[in-house]
């Protein structure tokens, strides 16, 4: 799940009172686009059952749906912000919305799982291009104020939306065809493109950023990860010792070494690593990749459990899971007063606490008769109240721990590791699977403890190490 966060500027411009008509269009072009973004992975995960029963998929195989556009998101988030740097906003946004719209069919009439992942993997990369471009052009459009605020709160309203209508869409599109799910967006975003061709202003790439692409540092980050998850996904088929999942392991090891040397080395990386050092945005990227990791995690699980043990629809496990997001579509407009009134840290610490509560009681209920109102709902409102709580309040914490010149650094990291969260979190649940729900539901739970771990970090007193210990202990 990805919310984009801003604080608006104070103050007051002559363009706070009215918007032309074009301003107005502009921000639901980037909005509605921000929306299909958003609704991505929730539209697959209620669909999973159904796509894996119709392509004869195993069902340690079926998420990469799902972990396959979280990969394209994560993994070339970084490079599609230097991609937009290189070519500029208007151009690439552009581009990134016809090839979403292409690979959106194709997902549709995909015949097999090697289309179907490469696809949405195709799409997971034209959401790292567009999802932060939009701020970026809202942030050089709307005169800085209200009318930028304003801006914002829509932009970020449709975000939060995107998640919980892609569970109501799947849920309707699945009973029909689970393909309908991957190509209703198609024409939306082609509309968006026409509109966007009028709307979105021109820009030119700035002449002081880096003109070099790269695409060594991307292809290390994607082709180390991927090998990771495929490594972790032979282990229910081959066990670790197999050659398959050594090799994997091998590979997936070598490569993000290499990545990580070659960002230490070039002159333009995709992101100077010396950020790694600041504890407040290491610790907001860890915890929210552990809220959104054990979130999907949970939502896979129950999706499963509900379609294929229960025998409920698609439709039905939507509407079910429902109230774990909507709470956060909700209070998305609001979040920011929250962090601003009681303090990040506090919040995140708090927020914490309820995501782990909620997976647990689902563990505790596992081999019970599903009963929505005790059984389901409780867990769903628990996680939401979770994401509630922390999940604008650790994107604030990341990027304002840094100096204003490397915000969009440290929004590029959080961002990355929310996405790759998702993927690893996801792969163990399918690897788990067979051993049936506890084991992964286990392991789900395991997650939202360390994110709650994590978050205690900001708000425990630290104990000061001596300058001298030596001098200290002859006190």
């Amino acid at each position: 799940m990805t919310l984009p966060t801003s604080t608006p500027a104070r103050g007051r411009t002559m363009s706070d009172a009215r918007w032309s008509p074009a301003l107005w269009g502009l921000l639901f072009v980037l909005a509605g686009n921000m929306l299909i973004d958003a609704l991505e992975v929730s539209v697959a995960v209620v669909a999973l059952p159904a796509i894996g029963a119709d392509l004869g998929i195993p069902a340690r195989q079926v998420h990469w749906v799902v972990t396959a556009f979280a990969v394209g998101f994560g993994a070339l988030m970084l490079f599609g912000t230097r991609v937009v740097a290189v070519l500029g906003r208007r151009p690439v946004y552009l581009a990134a919305l016809l090839v979403f719209a292409a690979a959106s069919l194709a997902s549709a009439f995909a015949d097999g799982v090697l289309p179907l992942v490469a696809t949405r993997l195709l799409k997971g990369f034209c959401a790292a291009l567009t999802a932060p471009t939009g701020l970026a052009i809202i942030a050089a459009t709307f005169p800085e104020g209200r009318a930028r605020g304003r801006a914002v709160s829509v932009y970020t309203l449709f975000g939060a939306s995107g998640f919980s209508a892609g569970l109501l869409l799947s849920g309707l599109l699945t009973e029909a065809d689970w393909r309908w799910t991957f190509a209703f967006p198609a024409p939306i975003a082609l509309l968006l493109f026409l509109c966007g061709l009028r709307l979105i202003p021109r820009d030119a790439p700035n002449p002081e950023r880096p003109r070099h692409y790269d695409a060594a540092g991307a292809l290390t980050l994607t082709g180390g990860v991927v090998l990771l998850v495929l490594a972790i996904g032979s282990v229910p088929a081959s066990g670790w010792v197999h050659p398959r999942t050594l090799l994997a392991l091998l590979g997936a090891a070598v490569l993000l070494t290499a990545f990580v040397r070659h960002e230490l080395t070039t002159r333009t990386p995709l992101v100077r690593l010396d950020l790694l050092v600041n504890r407040p945005l290491v610790r907001s990227a860890l915890g929210a990749a552990a809220l959104n990791g054990s979130y999907l995690g949970m939502l896979l699980v129950v999706t499963v459990h509900l379609q294929r043990t229960a025998g409920w629809s698609a439709l039905q496990t939507g509407l079910a899971i429902l109230p774990a997001s909507v709470p956060l579509a909700v209070s998305a407009l609001h979040s920011g007063r929250l962090v601003n009134r009681f303090g990040a840290a506090r919040l995140i610490a708090l927020g914490a606490v309820f995501p782990p509560l909620g997976q647990a009681a689902l563990l505790a209920g596992l081999d019970a008769p599903v009963r929505y109102t005790t059984g389901v709902l409780p867990s769903m409102l628990l996680v939401g109240a979770g994401f509630v709580l922390c999940f604008t309040a650790l994107h604030l914490q990341a990027t304002s721990a840094v100096p204003a010149g490397r915000q969009a650094e440290a929004s590029g990291i959080y961002q990355t590791a929310v996405q790759l969260g998702a993927v690893l979190v996801l792969a163990l649940v399918a690897a788990l699977q067979p051993m049936g729900h506890r084991a992964a539901l286990l392991l789900v739970t395991a997650v939202g403890a360390l994110g709650l771990i994590i978050a205690l970090g900001g708000v425990l007193p630290r104990r000061e190490r001596p300058l001298n210990p030596t001098l200290e202990n002859e006190r």
